[in-house]
């Protein structure tokens, strides 16, 4: 071969693989990529390194943090379970689907099968999902997850602490140190069908862990969408074997450091399958902490005011990180507002689905998440409801409380009190009597949004009569 030939043979090399690399590029950007979204319960805005915690030792999710982003402002759509979850699912505050409520047994209502949840939207782009954990809106058959667009269930349908025994002692600390599960008669259901009752909750955290590696080994070869709403940490706190300690002071702290775990070993499956790098994780939580008199079993949400049950930031601004390798920057901070409802409209941007044909109240938050150059917050004002109440509403950083999170007091104008959480992020001073101006614009705005959320209202899904 002359050395013409062979000049022009590395010529037709490097085009060859120049032509390779151009295909695979546009092949792994046309890729729709897969979803991890881990949902705990009642975990505090500080009870994770990165958010401040020194007694809970969180190496996963530090370096979660660390290879992804973390959200200062995020927001939980309720301060207690079920309300938070069904905004979560439907991108909506919770009036608008009709859950406002905490839902037990004994209730016949669910998620209305007419929304269209996270998972539905996702099918539409022929996704594989799962929910394993604790479901929460609706424990009939009817509104199980397996009816709202996921093709497996395994958890518990509501509160880890419900269906309580009678004549069962409740006390936390003697539940922790002997492990008794027995006072909580709570099942354990795979799809729609009970397997386990009641459920061992000393090892359920270990249990959802491995199911969802399972989930992401057999569905590593199409996209997946893995919903994992931990049971944990819901009172009664429980622990497997690894992280157990007999003295109640360390159960909230154990508890956490074992889904900490369990997010090292779902992150440590996506590498091992290869997919890792197509996978956006999200960890948030439903809602804040127990203010408890054992307060180890309750977590914190210092600096925030306010826990679980409280429209206060510290029952509804939630510690979240997401991470996706090369795509959301490392090491990076969002302090912009976000919120569970903005989750489904950017999951749907990015799996190239079409959104719910109800109205939704999320945004697309993805050029927060990839780091766009003075991306804003889409959300002029957040709003925060208790029951079918609204109770405040944010703007910026200025935050303006109607009722003051008494349940009982009617949200009147004379009720109002003003907070500007950049230079106050703990609520202590109420600056309404100099911000005048600001109070009635931010009232106006909140009645105007009430208004139109309870004329579009939707029910919620309901059994007329149960055999």
């Amino acid at each position: 071969m002359s050395k013409s030939q062979k000049i022009i043979q590395l010529h037709k090399i490097i085009l060859a693989f120049g032509i390779l690399f151009t295909f695979t590029t546009i092949i792994e950007a046309d890729k729709t990529p897969n979803f991890v979204l881990i949902f705990m319960d009642d975990q505090g805005y500080q009870d994770i390194g990165v958010f401040g915690s020194k007694s809970i030792r969180t190496p996963n999710l530090d370096n979660m943090a660390n290879e992804g982003m973390k959200f200062t402002d995020f927001y939980s759509l309720a301060a207690v379970c079920s309300p938070s979850r069904a905004g979560l699912m439907t991108g909506c505050y919770p009036p608008r689907v009709g859950i406002t409520k905490v839902l037990f047994p004994r209730d016949i209502i669910g998620l209305n099968p007419d929304e269209t949840t996270i998972a539905e939207m996702l099918k539409t782009k022929n996704y594989s999902t799962a929910a394993i954990g604790k479901w929460h809106i609706g424990h009939l058959p009817k509104f199980l997850p397996t009816n709202h667009g996921f093709d497996s269930y395994f958890g518990i349908p509501y509160s880890n602490d419900m269906d309580g025994v009678k004549g069962k002692n409740r006390n936390l600390d003697e539940a922790w140190i002997n492990r008794d599960i027995s006072p909580w008669n709570v099942p354990l259901l795979r799809n729609t069908k009970e397997i386990e009752r009641p459920v061992n909750q000393n090892s359920i955290t270990k249990r959802y862990t491995q199911e969802a590696q399972k989930f992401i080994r057999n569905n590593k070869s199409n996209p997946f969408f893995l919903y994992l709403p931990h049971s944990m940490p819901h009172i009664p706190l429980f622990v497997s074997d690894e992280f157990y300690t007999n003295n109640p002071k360390e159960a909230y702290i154990r508890t956490i450091e074992e889904i900490d775990h369990s997010v090292g070993q779902i992150l440590k499956t996506l590498k091992e399958t290869g997919v890792d790098n197509n996978t956006l994780v999200i960890f948030t939580s439903d809602n804040g902490p127990w203010h408890l008199k054992l307060r180890h079993h309750g977590g914190s949400a210092l600096p925030l005011r306010g826990a679980k049950f409280s429209t206060w930031e510290g029952g509804m601004r939630v510690p979240t990180i997401m991470r996706w390798p090369g795509k959301i920057p490392a090491g990076s901070v969002c302090k912009e507002i976000t919120a569970a409802c903005d989750i489904l409209p950017t999951f749907g941007k990015l799996a190239k689905a079409e959104l719910p044909k109800y109205k939704i109240d999320g945004k697309n938050i993805w050029p927060l998440m990839s780091g766009e150059i003075n991306a804003k917050s889409p959300h002029a004002d957040f709003y925060y409801y208790r029951g079918n109440g609204l109770r405040a509403i944010r703007s910026g950083n200025w935050k303006l409380h109607i009722g003051n999170n008494n349940k009982k007091q009617k949200a009147k104008q004379s009720h109002l009190t003003l907070y500007n959480l950049a230079k106050d992020i703990s609520e202590k001073n109420d600056v309404a009597s100099t911000n005048q101006e600001i109070v009635n614009s931010l009232y106006k705005r909140a009645k105007a949004f009430d208004l139109e959320l309870k004329a579009n209202a939707r029910p919620p899904g309901k059994i007329e009569e149960i055999n």
